[in-house]
């Protein structure tokens, strides 16, 4: 399932190619076609993320919302558009661009006040102006759950994945099992400010770098990552492997339905 960072890349993308347009809007598939012939021909007047939430705002209150899931992918390119294919849920077409997406978990037209309900179950997200990172710690600060299990929960912090989660406790050295309650708030800080970082230049360059300066190939002289997700990581899908900075193996385990990956001796409980 993508990540934060790749749904604020695609509220950026829309923005960039249909913002103040106002774009033909088809389901090809079928499943949005009411919703769409609502939309074809109203202006774009606004994109937002909030974690692994996409939204589009046509006119003053009309929302779609989009959630990717896990199969959801969305195509963008130049006009003119090719003939879209049956598997195509939401096309935005306009004069010099176009916009097709499928397979999403979620793709439906909804109001202010349901857009506000999405929101309101939404922990913060380390890429949002608004977002409160104490909001997050005082739940964290009374859970005897793992930190691991407790920054992928969307209801605690918006758009961590599973990458994110596995290398930000990394690079502050968090046995992924330690309690949310065994945190100090200031290491707490450490955490959401570099998730921020971190994030924001997945943003920048559309994939997942989180390996610091000294540990790139180059100043290593080491073999770049060959791993389709791409970018540079410290523990994620590298288990058995040797760690960059101690070359104990990294190891791997099942927590709530996802993998974990990190270092036991840089990550010592």
């Amino acid at each position: 399932m993508p990540e934060g960072h790749t749904i604020h890349r695609l509220a950026y993308d829309y923005a960039a190619r249909f913002f103040g347009t106002a774009p033909r809007v088809t389901s090809p598939q079928g499943k949005f076609s009411d919703a769409a012939d609502l939309l074809s021909g109203s202006p774009l007047t606004a994109t937002e993320a909030h974690g692994k939430h996409l939204f589009l705002r046509f006119r003053d209150a009309d929302w779609v919302h989009i959630h990717l899931g896990l199969f959801g992918k969305v195509a963008f390119g130049d006009a003119p558009a090719p003939p879209p294919t049956d598997t195509v849920r939401l096309r935005l077409a306009n004069d010099t661009a176009w916009a097709d997406l499928r397979g999403p978990t979620t793709c439906a037209l909804i109001t202010d006040a349901e857009k506000r309900a999405i929101h309101d179950r939404l922990g913060p997200d380390p890429l949002r102006e608004d977002a409160d990172p104490d909001a997050a710690w005082r739940r964290i600060s009374r859970s005897r759950t793992t930190i691991a299990a407790l920054l992928m929960d969307q209801k605690v912090v918006a758009g961590v994945g599973n990458v994110y989660r596995a290398e930000v406790l990394f690079r502050h050295g968090i046995d992924p099992y330690r309690p949310g309650k065994d945190l100090t708030p200031a290491l707490w800080q450490a955490i959401w400010t570099d998730l921020a970082a971190l994030m924001r230049e997945g943003v920048r360059h559309n994939r997942i770098d989180t390996v610091r300066p000294e540990h790139t190939p180059e100043a290593m002289g080491r073999p770049p990552r060959v791993d389709d997700h791409g970018g540079e990581v410290y523990v994620y899908r590298r288990a058995a492997q040797p760690c960059h900075i101690c070359g104990d193996e990294i190891r791997t385990a099942g927590l709530a339905a996802r993998n974990l990956f990190w270092c036991p001796t840089c990550q010592k409980a």
